[in-house]
């Protein structure tokens, strides 16, 4: 099941909001579109409002069923009907827009598709569930990849109802890929003592010990490059924890060292 058009929050757009739309028709004077987010409500592009630069051939622009990110510039609140323009979007406010959009769509295909086999309305999909995950997480597919990682707690945090949970829980590990994050840095350690290798090991072992003492969102490996060089790996899905849980490491390597007088370096590696 495909969601075609979005239940929008709102009955229209804001002047100056950024919105998806749908080319329907085409003529010199410009073109109407239907607007995705807002339950296919009819939009209008004027000539003057397709590109920066002069536009002979409107035609060559625009084309039935092309997919748009415009910018709301008048609405008409008694006519339910908005005009747009697309030369007032940037480049970066399309991409971003149109991720955004696309995320929302995945989550709400996944979202109805659960609603149905509950014997739940499509309102009742968008109030119990798909709002509230993008109140709580500004992105309704961000909570369901919070739900992945995290688990029911989640969803509970977003207020989902009880029975909503265990069937997206499942769905989320089924259709939600998670992307990973990985950040690196190398130990220098040098010992003179009779049992340096085991100091050693102990301050690698400290290391790996704090960052296991964490949230358990991270997973660590720490390898032997060749002493007296030791590389840390850790991986996550949140760069900022993966940050934290590194500096902890750091700090937790740096002490066991003094204590044990083994001479200590550190430097992160780039990661390309």
């Amino acid at each position: 099941m495909a969601v075609q058009n979005l239940k929008p929050r709102k009955p229209l757009p804001d002047v100056g909001e950024l919105v998806v739309g749908t080319v329907r028709e085409v003529y010199d004077y410009g073109a109407y579109l239907t607007l995705d987010e807002y339950g296919g409500i009819q939009a209008f592009l004027p000539w003057s409002e397709v590109a920066s630069r002069a536009v002979r051939n409107i035609h060559r622009v625009l084309k039935p069923n092309q997919k748009v990110v415009v910018k709301v510039i008048r609405v008409y609140k008694k006519r339910n009907q908005v005009d747009v323009s697309l030369k007032r979007v940037m480049e970066g406010e399309r991409r971003r827009k149109m991720m955004y959009f696309k995320r929302y769509v995945k989550a709400a295909t996944i979202i109805e598709m659960i609603a149905e086999k509950l014997g739940k309305t499509r309102d009742q999909a968008y109030e119990e569930v798909i709002w509230k995950l993008e109140d709580a997480y500004g992105d309704p597919l961000l909570g369901l990849e919070q739900a992945v990682i995290e688990g029911r707690e989640a969803l509970e945090k977003a207020g989902i109802p009880e029975e909503w949970i265990e069937p997206l829980l499942e769905a989320a590990k089924t259709h939600v890929t998670v992307k990973s994050v990985k950040i690196s840095g190398m130990f220098t350690l040098r010992s003179m003592a009779s049992d340096g290798v085991e100091r050693i090991r102990r301050v690698l072992l400290r290391a790996k010990e704090a960052v296991e003492a964490g949230d358990g969102k991270v997973s660590v490996r720490i390898y032997t490059v060749g002493a007296p060089r030791y590389r840390i790996d850790l991986q996550g899905h949140d760069y900022k924890v993966l940050e934290k849980a590194m500096k902890r490491a750091v700090e937790a390597a740096e002490e066991e060292a003094s204590k044990l007088d083994v001479e200590f370096g550190f430097e992160r590696i780039r990661l390309d």
